[in-house]
């Protein structure tokens, strides 16, 4: 059966919390694309040798000082999966969003794994700058909130929650090949924004 739009909120099962938004979504401002690195301004929470990282704009600061460990292996019966309504060039603030408010209410940083179908997150595009290698090795360290471009998404590692923005003009294509793979790689919890129908028709209306 098709996935049937739901209001911009979150269900988890009892593995996690259950997440209620106000109601209704203000108009969201285009996220800035992060400037130049300089060494006088590091990033807060990224060890490792050299100059700390400046933090992106768009970006903020999801590392806890402690984070919780990883949810063990999915059920049997699969990840819950949430589907939340919004434009092509609104899923990005709406998969934000999304992170925000499982933040807000005690997921992990290091539990939540975020993939795009088009324009990469400004988060991405960033640490990239600094090389493929850097960057992946924040993904391996899983202390902090993980974005990627869909189509990588075989490189990544299964997360408790991942959450989707089918943004961007990247094509069906891009989106049918993503959704099953995200959906493997969810623990329990896969929530996808973007076009109800592009995500039903790359799905299958299978799920």
């Amino acid at each position: 059966m098709p996935l049937i739009p739901e209001e911009p909120q979150i269900h988890e099962s009892a593995q996690g919390p259950r997440v209620t938004p106000a109601a209704g979504r203000t108009a969201q401002t285009p996220r800035p694309v992060p400037g130049p690195r300089t060494a006088a301004a590091p990033r807060p929470g990224r060890p490792g040798p050299g100059p700390a990282r400046p933090t992106p704009p768009a970006q903020r600061s999801h590392t806890s000082a402690a984070p919780t460990p990883p949810s063990g292996p999915p059920s049997p019966a699969g990840p819950q999966i949430q589907l939340i309504p919004a434009p092509a060039d609104g899923a990005l603030d709406a998969a934000g969003e999304a992170v925000d408010l499982l933040l807000d209410t005690g997921r992990a940083p290091g539990d939540i794994l975020v993939l795009t179908t088009g324009e990469q997150h400004p988060w991405a595009a960033h640490e990239l700058s600094f090389g493929e290698d850097a960057y992946w090795a924040q993904h391996d360290a899983r202390d902090d909130v993980f974005y990627a471009a869909a189509a990588l998404v075989e490189r990544a590692s299964a997360r408790p929650v991942v959450v989707v923005a089918v943004n961007g003009d990247g094509g069906e294509d891009t989106a049918a090949r993503a959704l099953p793979l995200a959906l493997a790689r969810a623990g329990t919890l896969l929530i996808v924004c973007g076009d109800p129908e592009r995500i039903n028709a790359a799905l299958g209306a299978g799920v």
